[in-house]
């Protein structure tokens, strides 16, 4: 049946075969560019990737709409990550945007708008089972990105498309040149459009008083920082240190001091358990304890662990140690299905 589907283009490809392939299969289908907050003195490129959208709406013949998300962009996802920065932990914007951005604000005004289905060009899938949704990898298991999606419920599910995630990247870019459209061999964005082309500390400096601290490693001085605020736990890189051994492992991070702590033992950085604020089931909680397979960062090697609850804590045991950065999400699986998450204590 033909639904009113608003595709969410960002000027790329993926996001362009979306909205290309619900029409091909009848759906009305709207294209819809979100405008993000962006800092007045950085450059980023969405000016560019407005037009970019627009030229794909334009080579679809379909209409296209640009919305406002600026200030929500800026309370909800920029505001909090600083804010997470300067307590000395590792948050995770991407899971922010997705939540509170594209299934929160854009989302809602998309349905004031008439739309019976939202649609992304996410690499995750969807399926429906014993009347409930299910969160799925992707086919592609290079792009997949339900790591950042397992905040969505089964709300978001049921009123969302996700058209290329049962296909592979080099598809999707096979689709693209078939239909002719204009963004056909642009190159994937990197990094976060709001932080330009400038380093992740120097965007936080201007919101974050940093001074330059102690690296401290078994009780002695071997280097200094540039302020605490910007590290992340198992990170080698970012700070100077004299050792002749080879690289220094940042494993702990001490804000109050201003002071990193290091290791030359990688492993000291890791550790057997976690606990997990906030967490988010996508259908309901299991029954714990339950043996899942866990994700502490993208792209990395899912991994065993259990997960089990002491009231109100949920409490993850990994099989073997492994580093796990505080502010960062701790997604669980069970095969390829996502069943939620929560952020690292």
């Amino acid at each position: 049946m033909a639904q009113t589907v608003f595709v969410g283009l960002s000027g790329g490809v993926d996001s362009a075969v979306s909205a290309t392939l619900l029409k091909s299969q009848g759906h009305n289908v709207v294209g819809v560019f979100i405008k993000i907050w962006q800092a007045e003195f950085l450059e980023c490129t969405w000016k560019e990737d407005r037009l970019d959208a627009m030229r794909v709406a334009a080579a679809l013949e379909i209409p296209f709409r640009e919305v406002d998300l600026s200030e929500e962009y800026k309370k909800e996802v920029v505001e909090k990550m600083v804010a997470d920065y300067a307590r000395g932990i590792t948050p995770n914007p991407d899971v922010l945007c997705n939540r509170a951005i594209k299934f929160g604000a854009f989302a809602a005004w998309a349905k004031s708008e008439g739309a019976d289905m939202l649609a992304t060009g996410h690499y995750v899938q969807i399926k429906e089972r014993d009347n409930r949704f299910e969160l799925l990898r992707a086919k592609d298991a290079a792009k997949d990105q339900s790591y950042f999606l397992y905040r969505l419920d089964q709300s978001d599910l049921a009123h969302t498309l996700f058209p290329i995630g049962g296909m592979l990247k080099s598809e999707v870019r096979a689709e693209a040149r078939r239909f002719h459209l204009p963004v056909a061999d642009k190159p994937d964005s990197q990094g976060l459009c709001f932080v330009g082309e400038v380093s992740m500390a120097d965007f936080l400096a201007r919101f974050i008083a940093l001074q330059r601290g102690p690296v401290v490693a078994g009780g002695t001085i071997v280097g200094e920082h540039d302020g605490a605020a910007l590290y992340t736990i198992g990170q080698r890189h970012g700070f100077t240190a004299e050792n002749a051994e080879g690289p220094y492992y940042l494993v702990r991070i001490d804000v109050p001091t201003n002071t990193l702590h290091v290791s030359v033992r990688r492993e000291d950085a890791a550790r057997t358990e976690t606990i997990i604020e906030d967490v988010h089931w996508v259908y309901r909680e299991p029954t714990l304890p339950l043996a899942v397979q866990v994700q502490a960062r993208y792209h990395e090697q899912e991994f065993s662990a259990t997960l089990s609850k002491n009231d109100p804590q949920f409490s993850v045991e990994f099989e073997h140690p492994h580093i796990a950065s505080p502010g960062q999400s701790l997604v669980l699986y069970d095969g390829n299905t996502c069943l939620g998450g929560g952020t690292i204590s």
